[in-house]
């Protein structure tokens, strides 16, 4: 006999209330025309918290969570409120740009909560919330190199511990901008904590943090992300962002834990990106010219390759603003934001808005170019595919070592390779060389092993530079220009496959790799390692930071050619 479920609380109660509303405001959102928003599952930004006050925020029933420069995204729960009309009124007299979403009442509480936070800091200078900018400025104008950073960190341990946390937070981000470091590193190790700078795609060591005072260190960082301070055996994720020298850079965190303690990277991701152009990507004059045609291509699918950290993104971008005129609507779906582009609307996944639902989504908004951060899965693969043949021209990155190794990766996702060649437009592959300090290079003779691999390379280039004789090209050497590095700066060395009859032929009847790169050859497109060897050859990177991150012993240079293959089946008729 069922038993009564005496059970059913007032939590419960209040739960089913919370889901009620939830679900009203989702429907109030539409009606409105706002997008919905969980505070709860997004980094609140400090610097967009400050900008209305608490009991303002409490009266007009509203909250402040993101801003870049003068753009703010603000949460409300009632759009026709009067409290919060004069707010969004009073915001807009200031010159701020709204982006208005509309949220829950236990929403907007989480968000009124992070003012509590910066209460409790504001007896410290600047707070565990804030970083004092000027100071960052006036230190990244002395280090030089990474040992300043770590001498001077050392310089300051007499100080008291609040203040001596503070300045070495300062003298960390101080010294990442002077290096022009990509990341931060925070590592615990057994009785330290490892401090390393991402430069130029290469980790070097800082310096050992005493592990107190990297503690502290962590503890600001996780509440300044948006992340849980008293979550330390789960990864977090959150971001944060502060002005210096008249731009906002934009920090995003990753936390981990481990054996030693929690684990952070910071990635620092300066806004001057988003400016970039296709003319700053130094991509070769053949490829530039495909791409060229390829944005004037009204529909169909164009994906970027590479690992973490070889420009996708990047490229993405400066696509996007050729692509761009003011005929053309243009939505991101981004995980998450990194850089801000004018005129673009700009999306961020989040725990209702993955990348599946917030493409099927963007569809409706009636948009003429769509792009998707990564695609990742079946479901995200297909429905980009879907929009490439529905009049939309599709931008997303993949994850593959090369052009060529897109297409099998895609049949492994569950893409239909039929639908291949209808819906894919080009596929690119790319890599970041550090480029050779013009201060301090010096020449180099290639060795006869160098000098066989390059010419082995050009033979297939379809367009290959003379060789001078003598050969001479050049070797990093070290000088403070550099950081004592013998690089400075990046670029991209880069491949592309265009998905023509060939191709398309080669990926339904057998879609191994040296078979579509043999179909591929007529296109004319310089491999990844043809278009690296040509730098080295105009003094741009060393052939050994060329074999760093490009694997020079595959690619089409290494197939057998026409007249080869034909000797081994001579050959084989006479085996008996």
């Amino acid at each position: 006999m069922p038993e009564f479920d005496n059970t059913f609380s007032v939590e419960k109660m209040g739960e089913i209330r919370r889901k009620e509303e939830e679900n009203l405001i989702k429907s109030l959102a539409k009606k409105y025309g706002y997008q919905y928003v969980n505070l709860r599952g997004i980094s609140i930004n400090p610097t967009a918290l400050r900008i209305i006050s608490e009991s303002i925020a409490r009266e007009g029933s509203i909250v402040a969570f993101e801003t870049v420069r003068k753009r703010l995204s603000i949460a409300i729960r009632n759009p026709n409120d009067p409290k919060t009309k004069e707010e969004i009124a009073s915001l807009e007299k200031q010159g701020y740009e709204l982006t208005i979403f509309m949220t829950t009442t236990e929403s907007l509480e989480h968000g009124w909560a992070r003012y509590h936070d910066r209460v409790e800091t504001d007896q410290v200078k600047r707070g565990v919330l804030d970083i004092d900018e000027k100071n960052i400025e006036e230190k990244s104008k002395a280090f030089k190199t990474p040992e300043s950073v770590a001498n001077y960190i050392m310089e300051i341990r007499t100080m008291n511990n609040v203040r001596r946390v503070s300045e070495t937070m300062e003298a960390i981000f101080s010294g990442a901008l002077a290096l022009r470091a990509s990341d931060v590193h925070i590592e615990p190790e057994e009785g330290s904590v490892r401090l390393r700078y991402r430069l130029d795609g290469v980790l070097h060591d800082v310096m050992k943090l005493e592990t107190d005072v990297s503690k502290r260190v962590m503890s600001r960082l996780k509440l300044l992300s948006g992340m849980l301070l008293n979550v330390r055996n789960e990864a977090q994720d959150g971001r944060f962002s502060f002005n210096v020298f008249e731009k906002q850079i934009e920090v995003r965190s990753s936390v981990i834990p481990g054996a030693d303690g929690e684990s952070i990277v910071m990635r620092l991701l300066d806004p001057t990106v988003a400016s970039f152009n296709l003319e700053q990507l130094s991509l070769n004059s053949i490829l530039y010219d495909v791409m060229i045609e390829e944005l004037k291509r009204p529909n169909g699918l164009i994906v970027t390759t590479g690992p973490t950290g070889s420009g996708k993104t990047t490229a993405l971008y400066a696509f996007l603003r050729k692509a761009h005129t003011p005929e053309v609507k243009i939505i991101t779906i981004e995980n998450p934001v990194e850089y801000r582009v004018e005129g673009i609307v700009q999306t961020q996944v989040g725990d209702d808005y993955t990348f599946a639902s917030g493409l099927r989504a963007v569809l409706r908004q009636d948009p003429d170019i769509i792009m998707v951060g990564e695609i990742r899965d079946n479901e995200v693969a297909e429905t980009a595919i879907h929009a490439a043949q529905t009049g939309h021209l599709v931008f997303s990155t993949l994850h593959t070592n090369s052009a060529v190794g897109a297409f099998p990766r895609l049949i492994d996702l569950g893409v239909d390779y039929r639908m291949i060649g209808t819906s894919v437009n080009i596929i690119l592959g790319q890599r970041l060389v550090r480029v050779l300090c013009e201060h301090c290079k010096k020449e180099h003779t290639p060795t006869e092993d160098e000098l066989i691999l390059i010419k082995k390379i050009l033979k297939t280039h379809p367009k290959p530079p003379t060789l001078p004789d003598p050969l001479i090209i050049y070797e990093p050497s070290g000088c403070e220009k550099c950081t004592h590095t013998g690089f400075k700066g990046r670029l991209a060395v880069c491949e592309a496959i265009k998905v023509d009859e060939a191709v398309e032929e080669a990926v339904v009847r057998d879609p191994r790799e040296h078979i579509i790169l043999e179909a591929a050859k007529p296109q004319g497109i310089p491999s990844m390692a043809e278009d690296g060897i040509e730098k080295v050859l105009l003094g741009a990177t060393s052939i050994n930071e060329l074999r760093r991150v490009v694997d020079l012993t595959d690619g089409r240079h290494m197939l057998k050619s026409t007249e080869e293959k034909n000797l081994d089946e001579e050959f084989s008729t006479h085996i008996v």
